[in-house]
């Protein structure tokens, strides 16, 4: 099975329940067709760089995804048709990031070097 990488927003008036149950949903079309979420990571509601179906703010959320290319097609297509989800994009991956972006430090020390 192949390693993706999976970003959506999801609309700015859901509140994080909602958002939930759309990931949880997410989830089970991609188990049921095989494949394993390996991790989710709720970023929360974040502004964007520019307006998106009348939108100024989005529910971001990532997700790594462990599953056949057949599962991450029916993925998508449930996305397309959700209106809850203003964009999405998902990409294959080698591994999984695991450092995460408030790590200031590891910056710092990458800069340094």
């Amino acid at each position: 099975m192949a390693n993706y990488e999976s970003v959506l927003i999801a609309r700015q008036d859901l509140g994080a329940s909602q958002v939930s149950n759309i990931v949880s949903d997410l989830t089970n079309v991609i188990t049921s067709n095989g494949g394993e979420v390996v991790k989710v990571d709720n970023w929360g509601l974040k502004n964007l760089a520019y307006r998106i179906k009348k939108n100024r703010k989005g529910n971001y959320v990532l997700l790594n995804i462990s599953a056949p290319a057949q599962a991450i097609a029916e993925y998508e297509r449930i996305m397309r048709f959700n209106e809850d989800i203003i964009r999405y994009m998902t990409i294959k991956v080698d591994e999984f990031c695991n450092e995460t972006s408030s790590d200031d430090d590891s910056v710092e020390n990458a800069v340094e070097e």
